[in-house]
């Protein structure tokens, strides 16, 4: 079970603002609120306790008082949320006047004394309503010295028994682990001696890769030991393990923790001694441990385990474990299903010695990805089947929704879970969402945060940080401590967005997905509809996710009352061809209709009246027009409608006062006054061109913008104008400009804020040199940067280089027409970070030394090539070298070369050598490499 804290922690500074806002209260009213607000800060604050306590340890009375206080908190936001609404009388349309104006604003002054008797009303009921949750946990509480409590034990042990035996694809771990603690490796820390931090996903096999390392090599030690840390450690009884490991004659029963340090200081002083430390989940407690490991002249060797990539960086060598390859997953599989099929010849395969359950296999190891206890669960469950696909295909098909009852699925939950229950329960809540999510789906992460926000998960804690900013830190958190799984894609092409190389999505772990589906299904968190899994929904639906639901029955599920009190609606690609009756979810926070058809139906005539709409999606839906009713919703944050024939918006746009996120195409145009939308932190596109001069002005209110993209099809005369504008935003974090002129956009006057941390040029936008503030003392964050420099020099491209956190450089010159004809040296040590790298219009090569662009892998090459000028550029036999073997992670090159005045045969030399150099190379990055001769 999991304690959900359902809605108290936006609930709670709702109720604060309901009592400092202008909503004319009565004396009871306000009374009754300031009750509701303690009396749920103390809940939340119980709830916070009992959420710390795994779900095979929680009593019972715990887990119904938390249960009613979770749905109790829904409708309590439900009723203030519909109160403020009311209370304000919905929006004022923009163009009212006369009349009609003063019989609404009359009709507003009568309705407002009913209004405020009726929640006056609600709130006696809501008093009431808490009390007797409060009191009924109190009329039923059990002591615990009352209840004897069983000892658990850690269902990591009954894995064990099977890593150890049925080791497959460790050694090459092993032997890389052994080899980097032998030999030396620059990235392991050292002192006199060598630290590795063995880092990934719970079940990987970290600990058994630590111990089989330890069995290996510990002879060669003057002395050894390994213990185990664990999420709740006893650092005395920690100390007393290790002392014993390493000498089991000392006598330590008696001492405390500080002797106990000092102990092992002194024994471990002069002796080379070898510890693993496993399943650290905490720097200070690793921190701690290091205090008693002393740095000696001997040398010594330490391994640690954990699940926490910051750990892992913190403690020194961190040491990335790697999922098992299909090949050895297979092995795995079979071996422990049908044993050593081919005992005799001592041959094992990985083919699957029953040739009718090969595709059910397959199935089931992609689901396992590669994670040793997934596989071993799996197959320890089928070992005990029939040998009939039928059967097979029903475990498969049962995965994260009928197997909750079986050990051994309940004991690699149980493993996986340590994670979870170790997470902050704000980021519990942020994970729990993510089972609205398909299996495999790329989670875009802007579109994940943006969901957080609209939910109200994510709640301003820091002054000067957006709610964005929070949620991207909870993001960064899952990854970090191995949740989630970072998407990386630097994509194939530079040239249009080389921004996407940038972290923008995520995917969750099949086992993890199980995990908080189950979580999420037990305590009425999410409910997943589909063809595959789905069942009448037996409770009021909090969330919906609709999947695959192509039949008519589920739509029928989707669309009954049940769906009244509902927060978020997502449907998902090839889920159904309509959409269900939102317009009846009057408390609905989320809306997220990507690709569903939305052109031949009325579906989007209600959405006016979903007041409490924070987040509206609508990507790719073959609508051409918004209906205007959509200034309605005073408090929509995030409106997405790209991919869609709108041509413009509609002018109540400008209403929408707490937007925060405006996705549209460059083809859409925006309505005047947009600068009224003075919360808006991301805007793209937005077009300009000569029709809408006047956005020019309003954009420049636009202050809180962190995210911009603009169109330009403007005349030189307003160049200057949107310079100025641009100077007023000084919150841009991420700036793209797409120029479609004849004559060049000069940006060159406009200087950055200190914070970007990307920029993006496309079509003719010229920096005459590069900028003075492209420094990494000015933008340390800068991380992709897009940009076309007339004239660069040597000393510009070192600039470029000590760039601490670029990751992607997309560079354009001019230096021919101005005639520069110098080559450029990638000096050692520069560009620490870069992972991809174009270089166009350079007049000679670019030479790479060694040392240079350690991290790159992406290399492309667009130049204007003076064959004949260039032979013998970095080396020494009048050939032509670029140095592309001294980058150690290149993966990928590509050259396009025109080289003007070269003969054929010059030509065809040059490419030669490219491409031996590349073919040379021990990532062979060879893609393709063209020369043409002009």
């Amino acid at each position: 079970m999991e304690i959900v804290m359902g809605a108290l922690p936006s609930l709670i500074p709702k109720l604060a603002e309901l009592l400092a806002g202008e909503y004319g209260l009565q004396k009871e009213v306000k009374g009754g609120i300031i009750f509701l607000q303690a009396e749920l800060e103390s809940m939340q604050g119980a709830l916070k306790k009992i959420s710390k306590t795994p779900a095979d340890k929680l009593d019972d009375q715990d887990k119904i008082w938390a249960r009613k206080v979770r749905e109790m908190s829904y409708d309590i936001e439900d009723t203030i949320d519909t109160y403020m609404v009311r209370c304000k009388g919905g929006r004022k349309p923009a163009e009212q006047h006369g009349f009609k104006e003063a019989i609404d604003r009359t009709l507003k002054w009568f309705r407002q004394p009913m209004i405020r008797r009726k929640i006056a009303k609600e709130i006696r009921e809501i008093k009431s309503h808490v009390e007797e949750v409060a009191m009924r946990r109190d009329r039923y509480k059990v002591n615990d010295t009352d209840v004897a409590k069983p000892v658990a034990i850690d269902p990591r042990l009954l894995f064990a028994q099977y890593e150890v035996k049925e080791l497959v694809g460790i050694d090459e771990a092993r032997e890389e682990v052994i080899r980097i603690l032998m030999e030396g490796n620059t990235e392991v820390s050292k002192q006199h001696g060598k630290i590795v931090s063995i880092v990934g996903f719970g079940g990987l096999g970290k600990t058994t890769l630590a111990d089989v390392v330890y069995k290996k090599i510990r002879a060669r030690f003057d002395c050894s030991g390994f213990v185990s840390v664990s999420q709740t450690p006893d650092l005395k009884k920690l100390y007393k393990e290790l002392l014993y490991d390493l000498d089991k004659t000392m006598n330590v029963e008696t001492l405390d923790e500080r002797r106990l340090i000092e102990l092992l200081r002194e024994f471990l002083q002069d002796k080379r001694y070898f510890v693993v430390v496993d399943d650290i989940w905490d720097i200070s407690v690793w921190n701690m441990i290091r205090c008693a490991l002393p740095d000696n002249d001997v040398g010594y060797t330490i391994i640690a385990t954990t699940r926490i990539s910051d750990v892992a960086e913190q403690a020194g060598g961190a040491y990335k474990l790697k999922p098992l390859s299909p090949y050895n997953s297979r092995k795995l599989f079979f071996r422990r299903i049908f044993g050593n099929v081919n005992k005799d010849n001592n041959e094992e395969t990985e083919k699957c010695p029953d040739e009718e359950l090969a595709e059910v296999s397959d199935r089931i190891l992609k689901k396992c990805a590669g994670v040793p206890l997934a596989v071993i669960t799996m197959a320890s469950m089928l070992a005990c089947k029939a040998r009939n696909k039928m059967d097979w295909y029903e475990v498969y098909n049962s995965l994260g929704a009928g197997l909750e009852n079986n050990q051994n699925v309940k004991n690699m939950r149980k493993i996986l879970s340590f994670s979870y229950y170790e997470l902050p329960y704000h980021l519990r809540t942020c994970l729990l969402y993510l089972s609205m999510f398909p299996e495999d789906f790329e989670i875009d992460k802007d579109r994940l945060i943006r969901m957080w926000i609209a939910e109200g998960f994510i709640q301003c804690e820091k002054h000067g940080k957006s709610l964005f900013e929070l949620g991207e830190s909870y993001f960064n958190e899952l990854i970090n401590r191995s949740m989630i799984q970072p998407i990386h894609n630097s994509g194939t092409s530079m040239l249009h967005n080389s921004g996407t190389i940038m972290l923008h999505s995520c995917r969750i772990h099949d086992m993890v997905l199980d995990l908080i589906r189950s979580l999420s299904s037990e305590e009425n968190f999410v409910t997943v509809l589909s063809d595959m899994h789905s069942t009448s929904p037996s409770n009021m639906i909090r969330r919906l996710s609709l999947q695959n639901g192509k039949k008519s029955h589920v739509m029928a599920q989707a669309t009954r009352n049940l769906l009244q009190h509902a927060r978020s609606v997502v449907i998902f690609p090839a889920a159904v061809a309509q959409v269900p009756a939102a317009g009846s979810c009057r408390f609905l926070r989320v809306l997220d209709l990507e690709h569903c058809n939305l052109s031949h139906t009325d579906s989007l005539k209600y959405l006016g009246n979903l007041y409490q709409l924070r987040y509206l999606r609508l990507y790719s839906t073959h609508i051409s027009q918004l209906p205007e009713e959509i200034g309605n919703l005073q408090f929509l944050q995030t409106l997405d409608v790209r991919s869609n024939p709108i041509s413009i918006l509609p002018s109540s746009v400008v209403e929408l006062r707490n937007l925060m996120c405006l996705d549209i195409d460059e083809t859409t145009r925006v309505p005047n006054g947009i600068g009224n939308l003075t919360c808006l932190e991301q805007l793209s596109w937005l077009r300009i061109d000569d029709s809408t001069i006047n956005i020019i002005e309003e954009l420049g209110q636009l202050t809180e913008l962190r995210q911009l993209r603009i169109q330009l099809t403007l005349l030189d005369e307003w160049n200057d104008k949107l310079l100025g504008c641009l100077h007023k935003l000084q919150k841009i974090q991420e700036l793209r400009i797409a120029v479609h002129l004849r004559s060049p956009f000069n940006i060159g006057a406009w200087v950055a804020p200190r914070h970007l941390r990307l920029l993006t040029t496309q079509g003719i936008c010229w920096f005459s040199t590069l900028p003075d503030w492209v420094n990494p003392s000015f933008v340390p964050v800068l991380t992709c940067l897009e940009i076309s420099v007339r004239e660069l020099h040597q000393v510009d491209l070192d600039i470029l280089g000590s760039l601490p956190a670029l990751r992607c450089l997309w560079l354009r010159v001019d230096n021919k027409n101005l005639g520069i004809l110098q080559g450029l040296i990638v000096s050692p040590g520069s560009f620490p970070c870069l992972e991809s790298c174009c270089f166009l219009e350079f007049v000679w090569p670019v030479v790479f030394q060694k040392g240079a662009m350690p991290r790159l892998t992406q290399l492309r090459l667009w130049s204007l090539f003076y064959v004949r000028e260039a032979r013998g550029i970095g080396s020494s036999d009048g050939g032509l070298d670029l140095g592309l073997g001294n980058l150690p992670s290149l993966q990928d090159v590509r050259a396009e070369l025109p080289c003007e005045g070269a003969s054929e045969e010059e030509a065809r030399q040059a490419k030669a050598a490219l491409t031996h150099a590349a073919k040379m190379h021990p990532n062979h990055p060879y893609h393709y490499i063209r020369i043409r001769v002009y």
